[in-house]
């Protein structure tokens, strides 16, 4: 039977701290190949230059064989380089624009084929909450909302948990008014891993973080955390 593997980053990574690669061998490690195949999908940053460079530096470091995809320069045949990847990385930035772009390619049946067969779907911020059925996404400059994303998973997904303030009391406030009934809510410094769609653990590669199913009972809010499991 295929395993389906979903590993997201609530912040933090290559993105981030270049060289690190704590949680970038963590991925590599969940693939069953011993020379991974990974492309780093960067369309929220525009095909970010220095986000790449920064990709390239990390995963260089491991035995893999690391690509990536641009969308605004000459653009390769999707489906052959999208069905021979072991692992997809997703990178953050904004997910409105990105998932337009996508869909508008046809990467999105892809990635869902792609899924099914077996590749690694992970990624950070836009690159994590793109894989639920929604995401609560800073993509608009006034305020956080509720988006529909690909719903290769269930359930509503915000990234930044405890590094952006506006986040945890804008969670709150959406259970409390009915807009969602309950959030996976992920930590910087912390990924939620699911396995054929059902949490597997918090993976933690940074101090006292951590990644949460948070809901409402009797008009109290719940922050219920998901088993932790420390790699750094």
């Amino acid at each position: 039977m295929t395993q389906r593997q979903i590993i997201a980053i609530g912040g933090g990574g290559f993105g981030r701290n270049p060289g690190e690669g704590i949680i970038e061998r963590y991925i590599l490690d969940q693939s069953k190949s011993k020379k991974p195949r990974i492309c780093f999908i960067p369309t929220a940053t525009g095909d970010d230059e220095g986000y790449k460079e920064s990709y390239y530096s990390t995963f260089s470091m491991f035995d893999c064989k690391p690509v990536h995809l641009d969308f605004f320069k000459r653009t390769p045949d999707l489906e052959e380089l999208i069905l021979e990847q072991d692992i997809v990385f997703v990178g953050g930035g904004n997910t409105k624009s990105m998932l337009a772009v996508w869909r508008d390619w046809g990467l999105d049946k892809l990635l869902k084929s792609a899924y099914q067969k077996g590749t690694i779907m992970c990624g950070v911020s836009a690159g994590a909450i793109c894989w639920f059925d929604s995401g609560i996404t800073d993509s608009w400059s006034r305020d956080l909302r509720v988006m529909k994303c690909l719903a290769f998973t269930k359930g509503v997904c915000c990234p930044h948990f405890d590094e952006e303030p506006e986040r945890r009391p804008t969670v709150h406030q959406m259970i409390k008014n009915k807009v969602i009934s309950e959030c996976i809510a992920i930590d910087g410094g912390c990924a939620l891993h699911l396995i054929n769609e059902t949490p597997h653990g918090s993976i933690v590669f940074s101090e006292k973080k951590n990644a949460y199913c948070v809901s409402m009972e009797s008009e109290i809010i719940n922050e219920s955390p998901y088993p932790p499991i420390n790699i750094f």
